[in-house]
């Protein structure tokens, strides 16, 4: 009986909280309720899963203010970028290139993360370097919001009016503080 009423406090917190990011299995629950004397039956109650989950934006669309030319000279705009891992900030890291000059970084890391390009079959380190350099800044800056803030965008009010609006955040490139 010692070790239920420990194990229940303990429990209930740790599942309240992977409730919110994993589903809770159904053998996690069933000890508990055959150790209380239940009966071997399925639990009586709501289901395990009934906290709503948010899904998380891994992924965002932007346009490049100019666009990639690529060598038959079709000009692509739009495209997707998605959350960068550690892994995504290491590697590069490893890299020659990048190793001989540190400005070379943001390129092989938006080569990475950009998963999409207009109609470009791949988006690699060299479609990056080979980018116009507002296209490039602009992507450095996309890269930043969408991995330190977690969005693009901020809601605001008009001072005058109290009219609510959204702005564009803006901000420094990558690597800068």
């Amino acid at each position: 009986m010692r070790r239920s009423t420990a194990k229940a406090p303990a429990a209930a917190p740790q599942s309240a909280a992977a409730g919110a990011d994993f589903p809770r299995s159904a053998p996690a629950t069933a000890p508990t309720e055959a150790s209380a004397g239940s009966p071997a039956g399925p639990p009586a109650g709501p289901p395990v899963d009934t906290v709503p989950r948010q899904q998380m934006q891994t992924e965002f669309p932007f346009e490049l203010p100019r666009g990639y030319v690529d060598e038959s000279g079709t000009v692509h705009r739009d495209g997707v970028m998605r959350l960068s891992t550690a892994r995504d900030e290491l590697i590069p890291l490893r890299d020659v290139r990048v190793q001989e000059n540190p400005a070379y970084l943001s390129v092989v890391l938006l080569g990475r993360v950009i998963t999409r390009l207009g109609t470009l079959a791949m988006v690699h380190d060299g479609v990056v370097e080979n980018m116009f350099a507002s296209d490039l800044a602009f992507l450095q800056d996309f890269y930043r919001q969408i991995n330190a803030e977690g969005h693009t965008r901020a809601a605001v009010e008009c001072p005058h009016c109290s009219e609510p609006f959204e702005v564009e955040l803006g901000g420094s490139r990558l690597g800068e503080s």
